[in-house]
């Protein structure tokens, strides 16, 4: 063959390929065999005070606080924002405790002609409820361009032109930071903010019909915000600086720099709830004005990619779809670590670090990770601390592989993995439609009764804790009303741990289900011996609709219908997809369905209202949460009176009268309560599973030592292969060598004849 003129054997090539492939593998061999080279992460950063979890899908759509609202959003946002309230960490029932707030602020109740009204006046004379919030002084916001200012105190970065962002793309970009300390102006901001029309809040239609004045005000913002955008078009991305301090109202104001006084219509004890989330966190105006500059929003330089805040940490690297950094805020005072609980949590470790000040851990790195194989396997490496930071169902599945695969659970207890569970306020359904004359209330007091045997009967029948063990692999408990443990009002000795029409209690004081020949015997008492009308003679057939159609529902369906077949009845399922399951559930057109509900805050009124008659879905044109659109007076007047009260032994008392009254009524039979599982590596501590704190990175504690002695024990390199290849090379080469040494020699003999013969 021919390169680049000159002639070189076949022989030669492949001698040369050989050896410089040895070379190749001999380097590889000698130079590799004392470092973890699988790592993801920079060389030694293991060792060092960092978090690493991934994220999957996408980077995070909103982290500007008025408008973030969904799950994978707030490993952010909970960490870099303070809203006033937070949740005790390792507290169960939930208790709130002041996170920018001293404490919680007391509520203080008028009359519609402003009097003042005691403590335990009744909700419906209270016309208005005022909050003064107590700020704690010294909070410093974390370094920012935003409060950045030159020796004469003006802004360094207020006066931008398109020009001087032309090379930013990260706020570290921006050479000069600042900061301010926190005040109550902050928290007035960022409620008005709630109203503007430049970005949507989920949270303001609530708020708009609780905060004084605040629907209004919405009005008066966006004629504002017309004005301002009047020459410009709709595609434009560059907008003025819209200033809320130059626009108040009456809803919420600033007493002095650290009192903030909240005005809510009539009594709405939950409303401390939503102080607790990221849409009442402080948002400082030098942000607003700061981001409002040409030029930001198309290097994505806004709220959402960069947010300013108070919290622990502060994002530092903003890689979209790939990377998240957040690190330590130089300027966040410190917390203690709590140093009470609930009982067994000193046990388990949670109290160990009790009065240490946190965040304990320096940096948090989020790495995308799209598929879950790899995820999985590099946590198992030692390469993330926990598989999901964010989301409590990848224990569940350590959990459940487990007890299917003895590899897996071996290899889980020898690294030593960490998956403590919880039930969490999070419930799953069977209901019953109060509307349709079978299985629903009755159009006579006689015809009522015979439904609710009925109901309670199919309710025995239907075997929850088989359910959980088969199809949710025993991870959950079988609920005995509607409100799930962890909230106030549900008690081990009372209604909501006790189910009476359903279970029995057993010597050792546990609930057992009652027996099928009970059921039978309701059965019959609703005129329904055998699974047949007493009347006709006709078999009961009753229809089941479910959410979800697709080919892998169908051992779960094949399941309810075995149970409802227990006692005789045929079950008819109608599933069908999500949105068309919704659309009949909104119109009423169902007879027995399956739902589940998640607790916007932990309260058991969030789960009670779902069965406040005035909440009946059918009823409100699909806007109430009363899916079983149940109707009930005594029910309803005990709700009226339970949405005015604060926790405390009368809330107690009409919860468990609540809870009485629909376990008589069956009107859901109660499911159960999924149990959640997180998961982490044995060097981290104090990971207490919980759906409902969100800022719980700043409590995690790593250790680092642990950890990289552990990654260099789990990915030692195996050499054998590479010696198998470098022997293989040797094989081909040395052959090779010799091939070609005799082929050399054998020319230069032909040479030298050649030349002999020819002289």
């Amino acid at each position: 063959m021919f390169l680049n003129g000159i002639h070189v054997s076949v022989g030669r090539v492949a001698l040369i390929v050989a050896c410089l492939s040895f070379v190749f593998v001999a380097s590889l061999l000698f130079t590799g065999c004392t470092e973890v080279s699988n790592n993801p992460h920079p060389a030694g950063s293991e060792t060092t005070n960092t978090l690493f979890v991934p994220f999957s899908k996408r980077s995070p759509k909103y982290l500007d606080p008025t408008s973030s609202y969904s799950n994978d959003e707030t490993p952010y946002t909970y960490q870099i924002y303070e809203p006033l309230y937070g949740y005790h960490y390792l507290k169960r029932p939930y208790t709130l405790v002041g996170r920018a707030a001293r404490d919680i602020a007391a509520p203080q109740y008028f009359d519609k002609n402003g009097q003042v009204l005691p403590d335990d006046a009744a909700g419906e004379r209270i016309a208005e409820t005022v909050f003064d919030v107590q700020i704690k002084p010294g909070i410093k916001f974390a370094p920012h361009p935003a409060f950045a200012k030159n020796d004469k105190g003006d802004y360094v970065y207020h006066a931008l032109r398109r020009e001087d962002v032309a090379d930013k793309h990260q706020i570290t970009d921006f050479k000069y930071t600042g900061t301010r300390e926190l005040t109550a102006d902050d928290y007035v901001y960022s409620i008005r903010r709630l109203a503007t029309p430049r970005i949507k809040s989920p949270s303001f239609s609530t708020m708009a019909d609780y905060i004084v004045g605040l629907k209004e005000y919405s009005q008066k913002i966006t004629t504002v915000d017309k004005a301002l955008r009047v020459k410009l078009a709709p595609t434009d991305r560059d907008l003025p600086f819209l200033d809320f301090r130059a626009h108040d109202f009456e809803g919420a104001q600033a007493l002095d720099k650290y009192t903030l006084r909240i005005r809510i219509k009539g009594k709405y004890p939950q409303f401390k709830y939503w102080l607790a989330m990221t849409f009442f966190a402080p948002i400082p105006w030098e942000a607003e004005r700061f981001y409002a500059q040409p030029g930001m929003a198309e290097k994505n330089l806004t709220l959402n990619f960069w947010p300013v805040g108070t919290g622990p940490y502060m994002l530092t690297e903003f890689i979209e779809n790939r990377r998240h950094v957040m690190e330590r805020n130089p300027n966040f005072r410190g917390e203690p670590y709590p140093c009470e609980g609930e009982a067994g949590d000193a046990e388990k470790g949670y109290l160990a670090d009790c009065g240490k000040m946190t965040p304990f851990v320096d940096k948090v790195v989020f790495d995308i990770e799209k598929e879950s194989v790899p995820l999985q396997a590099k946590f198992l490496q030692g390469y993330y601390d926990s598989p999901a930071i964010e989301r409590l169902d990848h224990g569940t599945g350590y959990i459940v592989a487990m007890g299917d695969d003895k590899k897996k659970e071996k290899e889980f207890k020898e690294k030593g993995i960490k998956l403590p569970t919880t039930v969490e306020a999070n419930n799953w359904y069977l209901g019953f439609n109060w509307i349709d004359p079978v299985v629903g209330k009755g159009n006579t007091p006689e015809q009522a009764e015979r439904n609710r045997k009925l109901r309670q009967a199919l309710s025995i029948a239907i075997d929850w804790e088989e359910h959980i063990a088969i199809f949710e692999r025993g991870q959950g408990m079988s609920a005995q009303g509607p409100v799930p443990p962890s909230l106030f009002g549900y008690r081990e000795d009372g209604p909501s741990a006790f189910n009476s029409v359903v279970y029995r209690k057993a010597p050792d004081g546990k609930p057992v289900r009652r027996s099928i020949e009970e059921a039978r015997q309701l059965l019959a008492e609703a005129g329904y011996p055998e699974g047949r009308d007493a009347v006709t003679g006709k078999p009961l057939v009753l229809n089941f609709d479910y959410q979800n159609a697709a080919p892998g529902a169908k051992a779960l369906l094949d399941w309810y219908v075995k149970q409802f077949a227990k006692i005789g009845i045929q079950l008819e399922v109608r599933a069908t997809d999500y949105n068309r399951f919704q659309d009949k559930m909104s119109k009423g057109s169902i007879q027995i369905y399956f739902w589940g509900w998640l607790a916007d805050y932990p309260d058991a009124e969030n789960f009670l209202f779902m069965l406040y008659g005035p909440n009946a879905k059918a009823l409100t044109g699909g806007n109430g949460e009363n899916n079983s659109n149940y109707q009930s007076p005594e029910f309803d007047k005990l709700y009226e009176r339970l949405k005015f009260l604060e926790d405390g032994p009368e809330k107690q008392q009409i919860i468990d009268q609540m809870i009485v009254l629909v376990q008589k009524d069956a009107v859901w039979s109660f499911g159960f309560f999924p149990t959640s599982a997180a998961a982490y590596h044995q060097w981290v501590s104090n990971g207490k599973p919980t759906q409902i704190i969100r800022n719980h990175i700043g409590y995690l504690r790593v250790n680092p030592e642990l950890r990289s002695l552990k990654i260099a024990e789990w990915n030692k390199p195996i050499w054998w292969p590479v010696s198998l290849i470098l022997l293989l090379l040797i094989v081909a080469v040395v052959p090779a060598w010799f091939a070609w040494r005799r082929r050399e020699r054998e020319t230069a003999a032909r040479s030298i004849a050649s030349e002999a013969k020819t002289s």
